[in-house]
C-alpha cells in the first residue's frame, strides 16, 4: 500500500534567488526539507508543468510548482497483536509507555515482536507514515514515554521539534557508588573501530552532552536524572562507562 500525495502552489515573487528545495520547504511546511529534495531528484516535482531534478535550481518567483508523490509503506514490517499502554492520544500523535523487553524497531537479531509491529496492527493507516511514526527510540530494557506520530506532518514537526531541542528528554538511572553532585558529561560516540555494530566514545566521533543531578543516595549507589542535550545513539549507555 501507498499514500498518494499531489500539491501545488505558487512560487512567492519574495522567493526569487532561493533554492528549489527550500522554496518549496516553505510553501509545505508539513514535509521535511530532506523529503523535498528526495522527491526533486526522483524527478516528482514540476515547475510550470516541466519536470525538475535539481534541488539547488534558483527560481524566479511566480513559477507553478506541482508535485506528485506517493509514500511507500514497509511490507518487510508485519501488524502482530502486541500490548500497548497508550497513555495519550490526539488525531496527530500518541504517547506510549515502552515497557523494559520490547524493542522499538526490526533489525538485525530482532526482525519482529517490536513496537513498531504493534503499531501496525492498532493503528493500520500509520503504515503509510514512515518509520510507524516513530522519531525517537529507547533501548530494549529502558523503560518511559515515547512519542509517535500518526501522520506525516506530525512526524516532520515532531522530527523537528526535537532537532531544535524544544523537547526534552529526561531520564532516570542508577549509578554505582555516592555521588556528591550533578554536572555534564561531554564525550563524543562514534561507531566503535572494530566492532562496528556498537558504538563507544570516540574523540572523533559526533558530540555528546549529557547534563545529570543527583536525586537521591543509596548506600553504593546514587539515583540520577539525566537530561540530554543531544540525541547520539546509546548515548546513556556508553557514557557512564567511561
Amino acid at each position: 500500500m501507498a499514500q498518494q500525495i499531489e500539491l501545488s502552489h505558487q512560487i512567492q515573487e519574495h522567493q526569487m534567488g532561493q533554492r528549489l528545495d527550500q522554496a518549496i520547504a516553505e510553501l509545505f511546511p508539513d514535509y521535511s526539507r530532506s523529503r523535498i529534495k528526495t522527491w526533486i531528484q526522483a524527478g516528482q516535482v514540476s515547475l510550470d508543468g516541466i519536470a525538475v531534478d535539481k534541488p539547488r535550481q534558483k527560481v524566479m518567483g511566480g513559477e507553478q510548482v506541482e508535485i506528485a508523490t506517493e509514500v511507500e509503506d514497509d511490507d518487510r514490517w508485519l501488524p502482530q497483536d502486541i500490548p500497548l499502554d497508550v497513555v495519550y492520544e490526539d488525531d496527530d500523535l500518541l504517547v506510549i509507555n515502552k515497557p523494559a523487553g520490547l524493542v522499538v524497531h526490526p533489525g538485525a537479531g530482532c526482525p519482529d515482536g517490536t513496537l513498531l509491529n504493534g503499531l501496525l496492527h492498532r493503528y493500520p493507516d500509520i503504515g503509510d507514515v514512515p518509520r510507524a511514526g516513530i522519531v525517537h527510540r529507547l533501548d530494549k530494557d529502558t523503560t518511559g514515554l515515547m512519542v509517535v506520530a500518526k501522520t506525516i506532518p506530525a512526524q516532520t514537526r515532531l522530527v523537528r521539534a526535537l532537532q531544535k531541542r524544544k523537547i526534552t528528554r529526561e531520564y532516570e538511572a542508577i549509578a554505582i557508588g555516592n555521588m556528591t553532585g550533578g554536572g555534564m558529561v561531554d564525550k563524543p560516540i562514534g561507531r566503535h573501530s572494530t566492532k562496528r555494530t556498537h558504538m563507544a566514545v570516540q574523540e572523533l566521533g559526533k558530540p555528546a552532552i549529557t547534563h545529570y543531578r543527583v536525586a537521591e543516595h543509596f548506600r553504593g549507589h546514587t539515583r540520577l536524572r539525566l537530561r540530554l542535550e543531544t540525541g547520539r545513539t546509546h548515548q546513556i549507555r556508553y557514557i557512564w562507562r567511561i
